[in-house]
């Protein structure tokens, strides 16, 4: 069965955009009813989604923050539609209309839920937690441009150790967006090999965030960064190093050691899976493989050998005293 999407503000919806929320979530459910309804209703897009016959079936709401993040919630399907690709054509409809206004798509998802929510593009980014009696976990789509246009092809796309296939990067948008969905999804080991700490690429908010949490979130987490050159360290204030000043425990530097064979491109890895790999160190152009464990290895082989000989910061330890 097809199913059609259509866009309301809270003002003009029908009442089935209501009535759909109320037998889901507070009679099904069991929500309280004033955890359901809420102020952000107000200033949010909600969608509903009708049947060939214009029979009402689901419902989501999307709004925006004060960045670049959009928020999706409050998605529910009736029981006599379950199963037939409701929910999924409602969260891709909202994935491409969101995609060329938003750099980062939120929801909090139902535990069981996981799986459906992966199939769109979106990965687990928080420990799991209790709402209203309900287990969740927190998800995220940090390139909705690009899954949007793959959403037919991938199984999973960009999950860390399902995705397997190749996710080729042609511009620095395609590199910031990579970069961080992998990133985001390492839950202990994050090793970086690049010339130098480019203020563009790492020197970013979001960026620093995602390493900040993953430095915070684990006691044994294993962040490394092995660098050419440190010295623009020091011209500005790298977002970066200074959370290297509040976490020295967390997050290590080191210098290669030019005597020593060094590799001549840039990579990124995460776990033992995921792999972002550049072809040269002033170009964005490479590949990114959330599911390769053969390709992590041999980097992570090749990382520790440059590891084991490189030599610590000057310049940080200048800048740490």
């Amino acid at each position: 069965m097809s199913f059609r999407v259509r866009k309301y503000s809270w003002q003009l919806a029908p009442n089935s955009v209501r009535e759909i929320r109320q037998q889901v979530f507070i009679d099904e459910q069991g929500v309280p009813a004033d955890e359901e309804w809420d102020d952000t209703d107000e200033i949010a897009d909600h969608y509903l989604a009708v049947s060939h016959d214009n029979r009402p079936a689901g419902v989501a709401r999307l709004f925006p923050s004060v960045t670049d993040t959009a928020h999706i919630g409050r998605m529910a399907v009736l029981p006599e539609f379950r199963g037939q690709g409701v929910g999924a054509r409602l969260l891709e409809h909202m994935v491409e209309e969101a995609a060329d206004q938003y750099q980062d798509l939120y929801l909090s998802a139902q535990a069981y839920a996981i799986p459906f929510y992966q199939r769109c593009g979106f990965h687990v980014c928080s420990e799991p937690y209790d709402d209203v009696g309900i287990p969740h976990v927190d998800m995220r789509c940090l390139a909705p441009r690009q899954v949007s246009d793959q959403l037919s092809q991938r199984a999973t796309p960009m999950v860390l150790g399902q995705d397997e296939e190749r996710w080729l990067i042609g511009t620095e948008a395609d590199l910031v967006a990579n970069l961080d969905t992998l990133a985001n999804q390492a839950r202990k080991q994050l090793w970086l090999y690049d010339r130098e700490l480019e203020h563009d690429l790492y020197d970013r908010l979001r960026f620093r965030e995602i390493v900040s949490a993953l430095a915070r979130g684990h006691r044994h987490c294993d962040i490394r960064l092995l660098v050419h050159d440190d010295r623009p360290l020091v011209k500005k204030r790298h977002q970066i190093v200074e959370l290297m000043k509040r976490l020295p425990s967390k997050i290590e530097l080191r210098l290669v050691n030019q005597d020593y064979p060094i590799e001549d491109f840039p990579f990124l890895l995460a776990e033992r899976q995921g792999v972002l790999v550049r072809h040269e160190f002033d170009k964005p152009q490479g590949y990114a493989q959330f599911a390769s464990a053969r390709r992590n290895k041999l980097l992570s082989e090749s990382f520790l050998r440059m590891w084991e000989n490189a030599i610590p910061s000057k310049e940080f330890r200048q800048l740490s005293i």
